[in-house]
């Protein structure tokens, strides 16, 4: 029977199984390598074992000097320990470098205090009384004093379930496959480290493992594709020394030649292998890798200029360097996903790039040469007057504690703008983070004080909503939609007393329109001492948070949504974003609320509160995503709160959460990573922030009503306080009172 068997015992039957169990960290056999001490260099376990063991310690040394060997030399030693490096062969990056290249690399490393060992292998670690490392006996007879040993000799292939349910391995391990990644098994394949190619070879590296999952995934489909071997070219920066090998680098080819130039003094050592006829074959970069992203792309033709020309360093060679532009359309800019040039430049952008061709996502060695191709990027900068985006403004405020518009453009502003009064697209999105950061950078959060008036728009100019024919709205909140009758009475009395035009909203709260700037404070003056407070409808900020019935209520509800709504409204009331935000609460998974349909929407489960984030109604809709599920009230309180200051932390000017999320590199999974598990650490400033910002609280309308000095911005003519626009015009319909189109259509002053 073909099925496969878990571990907790259950059976999965199959037709065809793709074997992928990678591979593990060899460890020489010798004495001592199980001693308290000794550690792989693998997961991010072993790492935090490596940096607890390694604070009672004064020396360590890694057996291994390939890649990740000296990546975790220069781990120890950043840890402060001395290190030593030991390697079995005669120089170091075997794999990767030549002689030349390793005496280049070898005079670097040791330059940096590290010592090390070649031609030595390990023959057992030392222990002391108590059974922990003292030590290491090398092959050459001589020992060394080490506390701590990391085993960095390379990987060995997974291959023992193959081995037990009988597949064919190689004789030095792996999975043997055929060229379409077919075990002896022809239903079973094999892909990535665990599988031993058909040249004979176990690649350990990440290109080579997606060229055999595509060739597998084309042989399922009915499609001939073949793996036969694996571009190994590799660049990358260690022990902050650029290193890179490509193709043959080590001149195997019949008839190969050498042009080679070598600087001991400066560390650098540049070596191309050509063909008697100039082709390309091949080259090892140590010290200035900055070629690599030409010279790899151009393996296997004749290069656009001498050779010689390549490998000087500026100032010896020619004025102008032929750049990636020189490449053929077929030459392979993404190794890791063979990705031509041809390929990246149909693409404007680099997001585009990755998105369309997956170059650049791999090692990432591309990325210099993919920018070079694409078009120049535009001007990230937030307008004419600073070079920075919003999330980079944001951070600038609250590093630098800015409570003013003014401070901000005089000290970060382009320098063409200092001094200067600003704009309309700076100005509103400089005085949102300034508000929402307050009292962190010590502004008073009333966004019509001093110099934030001045950064307003219309609307917030006024704290109300300009309609098309110059009248505004008047929006009070309803926290979850909940209202007691003598409220809906007082709402009733206002529209009446005041000739406004009433709504019911999809966000179940009631809309007043038709109020003239004049006639707001009044307005407002009686609806505040009835007990209600700015339903924000006119800022970049919490508009509602609708809400079911609940369980109070429906048969089918499990918790009751109702409270749940009125208590997320009245905690991030007033928060100001980067643009609107909305939500909702259900009281189970029947969804009457919509809650999937909202910047962030929160479900009611048997077992808690489920949370949805990046949702989007509108012209472009968008189904929220699930981040969190089952959580209790304080779990889903922390997660919304480091949610939203996050979103505002990083989002553009005018982004939604939907389009947010979608741009944000890694998406929901980073996102998830950040305010979940906080891989970032931010969590508890972004908790502390919200906590700020809850705690501060003022009604905005509220505030107003307390100053007269306030008030007197509440005008429709500066020249003739209390006379009314005679041009915003009503005409009765329904029996209430709509714009007169009929002025609009002529022409009128709409604002």
């Amino acid at each position: 029977a073909r099925t496969v068997t878990s571990r907790s015992g259950r059976v999965f039957p199959y037709d065809v199984l793709v074997l992928a169990t990678g591979s593990y960290p060899f460890v020489p056999p010798v004495p001592g390598k199980d001693a308290p001490g000794c550690f792989v260099y693998r997961t991010i376990e072993d790492l935090r074992a490596i940096e607890e063991y390694a604070r009672t310690c004064t020396t360590g040394a890694v057996v291994g000097g390939g890649l990740l060997g000296l990546e975790a030399a220069g781990a120890l030693q950043g840890l402060g320990l001395s290190t030593h490096i030991v390697e079995f062969a005669p120089r170091l990056m075997p794999v990767q470098v030549d002689e030349g290249g390793g005496a280049a690399l070898l005079r670097t490393i040791e330059g940096m205090g590290l010592t090390v060992h070649t031609g030595v292998g390990t023959q057992a670690v030392l222990t002391g009384d108590d059974g922990s490392v003292t030590g290491m006996s090398l092959s050459d007879g001589s020992a060394l004093d080490t506390e701590l040993v990391v085993f960095s000799a390379g990987v060995r292939p997974r291959d023992q379930l193959a081995r037990e349910c009988g597949l064919a391995v190689g004789e030095r391990g792996g999975i043997s496959v055929d060229a379409r990644c077919r075990t002896s098994d022809p239903r079973v394949y094999a892909i990535g480290e665990c599988a031993q190619a058909v040249d004979g070879r176990v690649y350990g590296l990440v290109g080579p493992g997606y060229e055999m999952a595509g060739t597998a995934a084309e042989d399922l489909l009915g499609r001939e594709r073949e793996f036969t071997g694996a571009d190994l070219s590799t660049k990358l920066k260690l022990l902050g020394v650029d290193v890179a090998s490509f193709g043959d680098a080590h001149g195997t080819a019949e008839g190969s030649l050498d042009v080679v130039w070598s600087d001991s003094r400066s560390g650098i050592y540049k070596k191309l292998v050509m063909s008697a006829e100039g082709v390309l074959l091949g080259g090892v970069l140590v010290g200035d890798a900055e070629a690599y992203g030409l010279l790899r792309p151009l393996t296997g033709s004749v290069p656009p200029v001498a050779p010689e020309q390549l490998v000087l360093p500026a100032g010896l060679g020619p004025a102008t360097q032929p750049g990636p532009s020189a490449l053929p359309d077929t030459a392979v800019i993404c190794s890791c996903h063979n990705v031509t040039k041809k390929a990246v430049t149909a693409c404007s952008t680099l997001p585009e790039v990755k998105k369309r061709t997956k170059a650049g996502t791999g090692c990432g060695g591309c990325l210099k040469v993919i920018g070079q191709l694409l078009p120049p990027a535009a001007d990230p900068g937030l307008c004419g007057c600073f070079a920075y985006t919003r999330a980079e403004l944001y951070e600038i405020v609250r590093t630098r504690r800015l409570a003013s518009y003014r401070e901000l453009l005089d000290g970060h502003g382009r320098p063409e703008a200092r001094g200067g009064e600003g704009c309309e697209v700076c100005k509103p999105a400089v005085g949102s983070i300034i508000a929402s950061l307050a009292p962190a950078v010590g502004a008073s959060g009333y966004v019509l004080d001093g110099e934030q008036a001045a950064l307003q728009d219309t609307n917030d100019h006024f704290l109300a909503n300009l309609q098309r024919n110059g009248s505004y709205s008047v929006v009070p909140r309803i926290p979850g939609g909940e209202i007691t009758p003598e409220k809906l009475i007082v709402i009733g009395e206002v529209a009446r007393d005041f000739g406004l035009y009433t709504k019911i909203t999809g966000g179940q709260r009631i809309d007043l329109f038709g109020a003239s700037v004049d006639q707001l404070p009044a307005i407002w003056a009686r609806l505040v001492d009835a007990g209600f407070e700015s339903g924000h409808a006119y800022g970049k900020a919490l508009r509602t948070v609708k809400s079911c019935v609940g369980q109070t209520w429906c048969r089918y509800g499990v918790q009751d949504s109702v409270r749940m709504a009125i208590d997320l409204e009245l905690r991030y009331r007033g928060l100001r974003a980067p643009h609107k935000l909305k939500s909702a609460v259900s009281g189970c998974t029947r969804e009457c609320a919509e809650a999937q349909s909202k910047d962030f929407g929160v479900i009611a489960t048997a077992n808690g509160w489920n949370l949805y984030v990046g949702g989007n109604g509108g012209a472009v809709p968008r189904h929220a995503d699930l981040l969190a599920q089952d959580l209790s009230e304080a779990e889903l309180v922390r997660l919304i709160d480091r949610f939203l200051m996050f979103y505002i932390r990083t989002a553009d000017r005018l982004e939604r959460t939907s389009v947010w999320l979608e741009r944000l590199e890694g998406g929901l999974d980073h996102l998830r990573d950040v305010v979940v598990h906080d891989s970032l650490g931010l969590c508890a400033e972004l908790e502390s922030l919200m906590a700020e910002h809850v705690a501060h609280y003022r009604d905005e309308w509220a505030e107003t009503l307390r100053d007269p000095e306030r008030l007197r911005r509440f005008v429709s003519f500066v020249n003739a306080p209390g006379a009314p626009d005679p041009t915003v015009r009503f005409v009765p319909e329904r029996g209430q009172v709509k714009p007169d189109l009929a002025v609009l259509t002529m022409g009128g002053p709409v604002r």
